[in-house]
């Protein structure tokens, strides 16, 4: 806090009203965040470590083959094609809605104000869950890559709570500090993947390349369900990009090329490189030997086609993908947490901006805190940092994300009914209305097959679907009782910003609602513009992983 004026620096008494006016026109501004400052490449950089491409295919990926079989890769490009048809809708829609609210702004000007008070209850769940739970993943796989290439038995938790600290730095620097960290860390996980298919395609595989991994035979199987369940999983974060929308360079282009190369690039990235390990062992011997050891189906690939350096250098990748993953979920989380102080939902004092990093640093702060204590009560509790604080927090989180995803696709379809516009029916209607259908496929497919994820009981499970629409509920109640107890709060909710500063963008051309709305609940205010050996990832967590090391050595210094 700066500390009071001084007695000197005080207007006296006799001050003019002129020189008082000018004294206070001089006086600095608050801080806000960082604007202009991120370019598609750094959105991209966030929003796709957040899906921790590593862990994804080193963890999960072998579940998948052999659930699958080898029809696996088709599964993450129909995941990815599906996400691709949701985001022609969610793109347009964001040249019209300028809230940084995100999931809950679109929904609540589509889907009316209560609607979009539970998204936000929602999207604060799901964003926490799915940071929070992976600090249990940090710890268990830096204490599995410790014994795997020095013999040293790390405790979890100090590594977890570590961790948390660090991550918050992250945070609490500038947005463009953690965009150069998470390109240097992003670049490094999927240039060790590069390197193993680069390997396998040099030396023609185990028995020659084949295409058969996309012949419907092997692609319409029954296993086929289970692999779109954690293909649609893995892609969990790539919608986060217009959280950042205030800080990025020309929102109206940088968005949408940010959320289609996000898609694109994850989609084709996660096909080709299972794909390419299933060269590596072949047609005929990858599920066998996935279903043998899939904790080290990738560190023996690596290990045969590039080297026993290879596999130790993915081992510390692992871990550096997973921080990198936790820090991307942590900067959307403390933009969320922003916008919902910005809204007065939250007390103000979260929305503090940090005045030389331009970081939302009390949020940072106070997720910082909560994360804390979610990992030390399970550690009192004597849980499992993979099997319980990873799968129990991070599942509903991934299943209110998709969710939230769902609601936001039928947002889109009755805003442009509801509102003048000049965007075409294409991106208005069909897409929107295709995608509601795939995401809600999808979601039953997570939910139903939720227990690939987790391995729990089946009360475990139904407890862990159930926190979703127990948190839409409370959201619903929430809402009713702001609109009783603070109706400037309810009235103002999910409103469009002021114009930006000259610092900032250029506010675009706005297009007027219509005068009146036939939804009560919706808000009348103008538009925007028109035109390891046990790694997973932390956005999709199948616990079928053997608990015990891999058979295959993983590297020369594991074995020695």
């Amino acid at each position: 806090m700066p500390p009071p004026p001084s007695p000197t620096a005080s207007p006296s008494p006799t001050a003019s009203p002129a020189a008082s006016r000018s004294a206070a026109e001089n006086a600095p501004a608050p801080a806000g965040l960082r604007t202009g400052t991120l370019g598609t490449a750094d959105i991209s950089f966030f929003v796709v470590s957040a899906a921790a491409p590593l862990t994804v295919m080193a963890g999960v990926a072998p579940t998948a083959l052999v659930l699958g079989g080898i029809g696996a890769p088709a599964g993450y490009l129909l995941a990815g094609l599906t996400l691709a048809v949701f985001a022609v809708g969610f793109t347009t829609m964001s040249r019209h809605v300028r809230s940084a609210g995100a999931f809950y702004a679109y929904i609540t000007r589509g889907l009316g104000r209560p609607l979009g008070i539970a998204a936000a209850l929602v999207a604060m769940v799901g964003y926490n869950g799915m940071e929070i739970g992976v600090y249990g993943l940090l710890g268990s796989a830096t204490a599995d890559t410790a014994h795997a290439l020095w013999g040293v038995d790390l405790p979890w938790l100090p590594v977890s709570l570590a961790g948390l600290l660090l991550i918050w730095y992250g945070g609490h620097r500038s947005i463009d500090f953690g965009a150069k960290v998470l390109g240097v860390l992003l670049v490094a996980e999927t240039g060790i993947l590069v390197l193993l298919a680069a390997g396998v395609l040099a030396k023609g595989g185990a028995h020659g390349l084949s295409a058969a991994s996309f012949a419907p035979g092997n692609v319409l199987v029954p296993g086929t369900a289970a692999v779109l369940a954690f293909a649609f999983a893995a892609f969990t974060g790539f919608e986060s990009t217009v959280i950042y929308r205030r800080e990025a360079r020309d929102p109206a282009r940088t968005i949408p090329r940010a959320t289609y190369l996000a898609i694109g690039f994850l989609g084709l990235f996660y096909a080709f490189v299972v794909w390419t390990v299933i060269q590596a062992y072949g047609d005929a011997q990858v599920v066998a030997a996935a279903a043998a050891d899939p904790g080290g189906l990738f560190f023996a690939a690596i290990t045969t086609y590039v080297g026993g350096w290879a596999a130790d250098l993915m081992h510390l990748l692992i871990v550096t993908s997973v921080l990198a993953s936790l820090l991307a979920f942590h900067n959307a989380i403390n933009r969320y947490g922003l916008a919902l102080a910005e809204e007065g939902v939250l007390p103000a004092a979260v929305g503090r901006i940090h005045p030389r990093h331009r970081s939302p640093y009390v949020a940072g702060a106070a997720q910082t805190v909560l994360g804390a204590l979610i990992v030390l009560g399970f550690a009192l509790a004597g849980a499992d940092p993979y099997s319980q604080l990873l799968l129990w927090v991070n599942t509903p989180g991934m299943l209110g994300l998709m969710a939230l995803m769902l609601l936001a696709a039928l947002a889109v379809i009755r805003y442009f009914r509801r509102v003048p516009h000049q965007e075409g029916a294409l991106r208005t209607l069909v897409a929107p209305v295709v995608a509601a259908v795939l995401l809600a496929v999808a979601l039953y497919l997570v939910a139903s097959k939720v227990a690939l994820f987790t391995g729990a009981s089946t009360t475990v499970n139904a407890v862990l679907v159930a926190v979703v629409p127990a948190v839409l509920v409370l959201g619903l109640l929430l809402a009713r009782r702001l609109r009783r107890t603070r109706p400037e709060v309810y009235a103002r909710f999910a409103a469009e910003p002021e114009p930006e500063s000259a610092e900032g963008p250029v506010p675009e051309p706005s297009v007027p609602e219509p005068a009146a709305s036939s939804d009560p609940h919706l808000p009348h205010h103008p538009q925007g513009d028109p035109s390891c050996p046990r790694p997973t990832s932390s956005s999709s967590t199948p616990s079928s992983a053997p608990r015990t090391p891999p058979t295959t050595p993983l590297s020369p210094s594991a074995t020695d």
